[in-house]
């Protein structure tokens, strides 16, 4: 499905609305019935791999990366969790190692401290921490070296895009993720994350001039949200203009949950996308 999202302008919206259009879990019936799903699958297999879990990375609680080995000097993928920078945890994601897994390649998953606990500013840091830490640690886990491919869901979408100015990052996959904050800022999810002007500019990728020179797929569902989709969208077209290497794609009739079944399937258009990141970055 293709939108002309031109029309599509936040700012002309009440906040009612700007808050309705953010708004996942509302949007979307059992969404807390599929959150609690994947938990249920991602203690299983945390089970079935408990040999490299919760490596402390930094001072705070969330200073952790679990680490899922697929084989011996295989690459590895880092998955950042969502949850709008104060909600969820590593821990529920674990599920979405397995499409990647049954290729080959390792995946972690790393924890930051949440909103309000943390500003924004400081999440970022503690995802450059935590890569930092990883690409470190890789030769004592048997895995490869050559840097590490980051993907991220809704928020992690985010975050990823903020990772790939990091020195061990080779390519991104943004998953439905937020890129211009300055809806966020003017909305309800602002009562715990208290951006102001400054901190939402300098943290929103749209609003940076030009940007790290990696790949960076970047999908969101079809179903979705109409300002989350505009997210990605205006994205993709922000890196195009500035000569980055970017690719963009909707997944047909999903939406912010089920798009995560196309990473966590083995055969899915995500976990594509993330063999694919691998392969174009080989050294």
């Amino acid at each position: 499905m293709t939108t002309d999202f031109s029309m599509l302008d936040w700012r002309k919206m009440s906040r009612d609305e700007v808050d309705r259009g953010l708004n996942n879990g509302a949007a979307v019936a059992g969404s807390a019935e599929i959150i609690a799903g994947w938990e249920k699958r991602s203690a299983a297999l945390r089970q079935k791999y408990p040999q490299h879990l919760d490596l402390r990375y930094g001072s705070r609680e969330r200073n952790r990366i679990d680490f899922l080995k697929a084989r011996d000097q295989a690459p590895t993928l880092l998955f950042i969790h969502g949850g709008y920078w104060q909600h969820r945890a590593k821990e529920i994601f674990t599920l979405v190692a397995e499409g990647s897994m049954a290729h080959g390649i390792n995946v972690a998953l790393t924890g930051y401290t949440l909103a309000p606990d943390a500003t924004l500013d400081e999440i970022v840091a503690e995802i450059h921490a935590g890569i930092d830490f990883l690409a470190a640690q890789l030769p004592a886990l048997g895995a490869a070296a050559g840097g590490i491919v980051v993907s991220g869901w809704s928020a992690g979408g985010h975050l990823t895009a903020m990772a790939l100015s990091n020195k061990h990052v080779r390519a991104g996959v943004g998953i439905s993720g937020i890129y211009d904050l300055e809806p966020i800022h003017h909305s309800y999810l602002n009562e715990k994350l208290q951006l102001d002007e400054a901190t939402s500019r300098h943290n929103s990728p749209m609003m940076m001039s030009g940007g790290p020179p990696k790949p960076l797929s970047l999908v969101v569902g079809s179903a979705e949200l109409p300002l989350l989709r505009k997210q990605t969208a205006d994205f993709a077209g922000h890196r195009a203009r500035h000569g980055l290497p970017v690719t963009y794609e909707e997944i047909p009739g999903a939406d912010h949950f089920t798009i995560m079944n196309e990473m966590i399937a083995p055969g899915g258009r995500i976990t594509t996308l993330i063999r694919q990141a691998f392969e174009r970055t080989a050294e």
